[in-house]
């Protein structure tokens, strides 16, 4: 059986809602089960699924998810929100500046985007609706915005791209740093020009601005800190080299939980096992998906796919330049009908051995796949932040689409800024 025609049952798989863990298992099989001299047979993959879960690395993924059902329910994106809100508020577009911030900070708190828009949004969306913002402008923020959650360190598709390409996950969390504040400001920048156009009702605006400051700083300071600390602790543990990334995640789970019961007193004892089951029920798709795409990578592998693919495109496209555009391409697509995690689990080891030909550093080209997967969260018709907020604000999928074009249109520039900028990327690490 050729690559080509495993890749077209693949597709057929997933255009007849056959779920994609289970596309990529029959996948995997089809090669061995039509030729028995193939070396991938029913066997070896069921050994490289489990074999491919077996990562170090890889435990902390479902750290941060628990992590990050801990501290959205336990209220930690409202003191993230009230602190940049104090700062921001009183400017123009300050309040959607405040909430893109917010969803900065919390990505560096639950490393998912998903779950970045489901905290931040739940919160902030009847807020600034509440101020006389458009409800779909709002709620295209969010969906955005909550992109930067998979951007900025820690991030569950860094840990995943390390895991595929042996790359050094802490060298992956500190590239994803600038080109996540790059995204932030030029989102901010779209903010300031949409509120300028459409103009705010400064009234109600300056009332809520009003109320936090007459707090006075260090009260709004002080209730906010323990939140605005969590990212500091997180990243703190894995740059001071006193935890690797999987041990600091667990040290945020066991810090979530005592911010939120005892400090807040926002998450009752009697709740944290509800906690477990819905991080639990999040998580066990994700590993099956894990386990079906390490081996499916194996196959494609032993298929030498990796090399035809490599040879073709360098055959057919000489510049440097309109390769990595022929990617990016291929991976917005991608991005648009995949999740995350498969995608960057089959995509890596076929295109890291192109763009090392082609002189690009594997931490950089990391950060661009990311980046390049993080527009597909608010792209249909796969696009996850888009259903997400869709259910917090019950507006149409296709409506919050419309009023997200624009910021799309800043994050692709950052794209481009990334992938022909290394420095964007590796400054830090170098």
């Amino acid at each position: 059986m050729s690559a080509l025609s495993v890749f077209v049952i693949f597709l057929l798989c997933i255009v007849i809602s056959i779920p994609i863990g289970i596309s990529l298992v029959i996948v995997t099989v089809l090669p061995g089960a039509f030729d028995p001299s193939f070396t991938a047979g029913g066997t070896y993959v069921m050994r490289s699924m489990l074999g491919g879960i077996d990562s170090f690395p890889l435990l902390a993924v479902p750290m941060f998810v628990l992590s990050g059902t801990i501290m959205a329910k336990g209220g930690i994106s409202k003191k993230l929100f009230d602190v940049f809100s104090y700062f921001l508020g009183g400017l123009t577009a300050g309040l959607p500046c405040a909430v893109i911030v917010t969803c900065l900070f919390f990505g560096a708190i639950s490393g998912s985007g998903p779950a970045t828009v489901a905290a931040v949004g739940s919160m902030t969306i009847p807020i600034l609706t509440g101020l006389g913002y458009d409800k779909g402008f709002s709620t295209a923020v969010v969906a955005v915005a909550g992109g930067l959650g998979v951007i900025i360190p820690p991030s569950i598709p860094f840990i995943m791209y390390g895991t595929a390409s042996e790359e050094s996950v802490s060298q992956l969390f500190i590239a994803g740093i600038i080109p996540g504040i790059l995204i932030s400001v030029l989102l901010m920048i779209y903010a300031f020009y949409y509120c300028k156009k459409n103009g705010e009702d400064k009234e109600k605006i300056n009332s809520v601005v009003k109320g936090l400051r007459d707090k006075g700083f260090w009260k709004v300071f002080k209730e906010s800190f323990f939140a605005v600390l969590t990212p500091v602790i997180i990243l703190g543990c894995i740059y001071s080299g006193a935890a690797s990334p999987t041990e600091a995640v667990v040290v945020s789970v066991f810090y979530a939980l005592l911010v939120s019961i005892l400090i807040y007193k926002t998450l009752k004892p009697s709740e944290i096992l509800g906690v477990f089951l819905d991080s639990l029920k999040t998580y066990t798709p994700i590993l099956f998906i894990l386990a079906a795409s390490m081996a499916f990578s194996r196959m494609l592998t032993l298929m030498q796919v990796s090399q035809v693919i490599s040879d073709w495109i360098l055959a057919t496209f000489s510049s440097k330049v309109v390769i990595l555009i022929a990617i990016n391409i291929f991976l917005l697509l991608v991005g648009m009908v995949m999740d995350t995690t498969p995608a960057i689990l089959i995509l890596t080891p076929i295109l890291l051995p192109l763009v090392t030909n082609i002189g690009v550093d594997p931490i950089h080209f990391g950060v661009i796949m990311v980046v390049n997967l993080a527009i597909g969260f608010v792209t249909p018709p796969i696009g996850v932040n888009l259903f997400v907020a869709s259910s917090l604000s019950k507006i149409p999928v296709m409506t919050i689409s419309k009023k997200a074009i624009p910021m799309i249109g800043f994050f692709l520039i950052a794209l481009l800024i990334i992938t022909y900028v290394p420095a964007v990327s590796l400054i830090l690490i170098q």
